[in-house]
């Protein structure tokens, strides 16, 4: 369940799971994203495993391929491959660090919620 600015700060460990969920889907999409550069550069470039792990590993890190690519398909391959894992790299950034700048918003929003309201009740006159 996602909660409201205007609802109270979870828990921590609320936080905590949340957390840990999104390091979860993004460590699943790190995987499937090998996976995907991995069989491309053996069925494209004909590398072995390793070579092509290699290779996959250096693009989604943002490094670049390793190997010399032998033909244009492997190529072309590699260029895709690599404009994915720009994007991909961004997504994977980004679900990791939502729940950590949810929370920090939620807490600013309270914090002003509650400064407002301070500031707002009425004063008594000094006699």
């Amino acid at each position: 369940m996602i909660s409201t600015f205007n609802d109270p700060l979870p828990h921590r460990r609320a936080y905590v799971r949340r957390q840990l969920r999104f390091i979860l889907w993004a460590l699943a999409f790190i995987a499937i994203s090998l996976a995907i550069g991995v069989a491309g550069y053996m069925g494209f470039a004909h590398l072995g495993f390793t070579d092509a792990f290699l290779n996959a590993s250096m693009i989604l890190g943002g490094m670049g391929p390793v190997d010399p690519l032998p033909n244009k398909a492997a190529k072309w391959f590699a260029a895709c491959y690599a404009l994915y894992c720009g994007v991909a790299l961004l997504t994977i950034v980004a679900a990791m660090l939502a729940p950590t700048i949810h929370r920090l918003l939620h807490k600013l929003h309270l914090d002003q919620q509650r400064r407002m309201q301070h500031h707002s009740a009425p004063h008594k006159p000094v006699p």
